[in-house]
C-alpha cells in the first residue's frame, strides 16, 4: 500500500474539519431558518481547503453551494463578495476564463458597494478580469478595466506604489498585444520609472519591466535603446543568479531573438556563449 505523506493526511484532516464544520452549521439552519451565516462560511473554508488540496471540481461545488445558501440566509454583504471572488479566481485561474467573468463581475460590484478596503480589492480584481478579456482578445474591455483599477490604486495609494506600477505594466502589455507599441512605450516606461522608486534600481521586477521596455522599442525600431534596456536587464538578473536563472534565461532568448532578427548575429552568438559560461558557473 503506498504510504500516505504528512501533508497529504494534513490536508485530508483539514477537508474532514471542514466537512464537519458544514454539517453542524447545516443543522443550526434548521434550528434557525435564515439565521445562520455561519453555513455559507463554513462553505467556503471547505472549498478553501479543496482547492489548496487540488480538488478543484469540489472547490467550485462548495463555493456554488455558498451562493446558493446566501440566496435563503442573512448574510453580510462581505461574505458574499469573498465567496464570489473565490469562485471567480479559481474558475479563472484553472482554465475556465469564460465561466469566471460573470463572478468576477459580482465580486467587483459587491467589493466597490462596500468601499473603503474593499475598493483596493475590487482594483485587483479589475486587474485579473482585465486579464482575462486581454487573453480573450477583447482589448476594449481589458483597456476599460485596467484604466478603472488604475485610478482606484492611484487613488487609494498614490502613484508611487508596486501595484500601480504593475497595472501600468500589464497596460503595457495590453496595448503591445492590441499593436500600439507607442502606447505600450510609455506604458512601460511609467511602470518602469515607478519600480526603480519604489523597489530600487536593481530589483527583479525592474529587470522585467526593463525588457518589456524593450521589446516596445524594438518595435518601433529603435534598437540601441531595445540593446540598452536589454543589457541593463541581464545585468541585475546576473546579479542575482542563482535565485532568478530561468528569467535570466528567458530574457537573454528574447535578446538573443532580437539581436538575430536585425542582422547582429555575431553579438547573438556572443551573447549566447556569455550566459552559457555564467549559468555553467552558477
Amino acid at each position: 500500500m503506498p504510504e500516505i505523506t504528512s501533508s497529504a493526511a494534513t490536508a485530508d484532516s483539514v477537508i474532514h474539519a471542514a466537512r464537519k464544520a458544514v454539517e453542524v452549521q447545516r443543522e443550526a439552519v434548521k434550528e434557525f431558518p435564515g439565521k445562520a451565516p455561519g453555513l455559507v462560511r463554513a462553505l467556503q473554508a471547505l472549498g478553501d481547503a479543496q482547492r489548496d488540496a487540488g480538488d478543484i471540481a469540489g472547490a467550485e461545488a462548495s463555493f456554488l453551494d455558498a451562493l446558493e445558501a446566501g440566496k435563503k440566509l442573512e448574510m453580510p454583504a462581505d461574505v458574499m463578495a469573498n465567496v464570489r471572488t473565490s469562485l471567480a479566481t479559481l474558475l479563472d485561474f484553472n482554465g475556465r476564463e469564460a465561466d469566471s467573468l460573470p463572478y468576477y463581475e459580482e465580486a467587483i460590484s459587491n467589493h466597490e458597494a462596500l468601499g473603503g478596503d474593499n475598493l483596493e480589492v475590487a482594483a485587483q480584481l479589475r486587474n485579473n478580469l482585465a486579464m482575462t478579456y486581454k487573453c480573450m482578445d477583447k482589448f476594449a474591455l481589458a483597456e476599460q478595466h485596467y484604466l478603472r483599477a488604475l485610478e482606484t490604486l492611484e487613488n487609494k495609494r498614490g502613484r508611487q506604489s508596486e501595484s500601480v506600477a504593475c497595472v501600468f505594466n500589464n497596460l503595457g502589455s495590453l496595448y503591445y498585444a492590441a499593436g500600439f507599441p507607442d502606447q505600450a512605450k510609455e506604458m512601460f516606461e511609467d511602470g518602469l520609472q515607478i519600480r526603480i522608486e519604489v523597489l530600487g534600481e536593481n530589483h527583479r521586477d525592474v529587470a522585467q519591466s526593463l525588457c518589456n521596455l524593450a521589446t516596445a522599442c524594438h518595435e518601433l525600431k529603435d534598437n540601441e535603446a531595445a540593446q540598452q534596456h536589454f543589457e541593463k536587464s541581464l545585468r541585475i538578473l546576473e546579479a542575482q543568479l542563482p535565485q532568478e536563472e530561468r528569467s535570466y534565461e528567458a530574457i537573454g532568448a528574447d535578446y538573443v531573438a532580437m539581436l538575430e532578427i536585425i542582422g547582429e548575429e555575431g553579438k547573438a552568438s556572443a551573447l549566447k556563449k556569455r550566459m552559457e559560461k555564467v549559468l555553467a558557473s552558477v
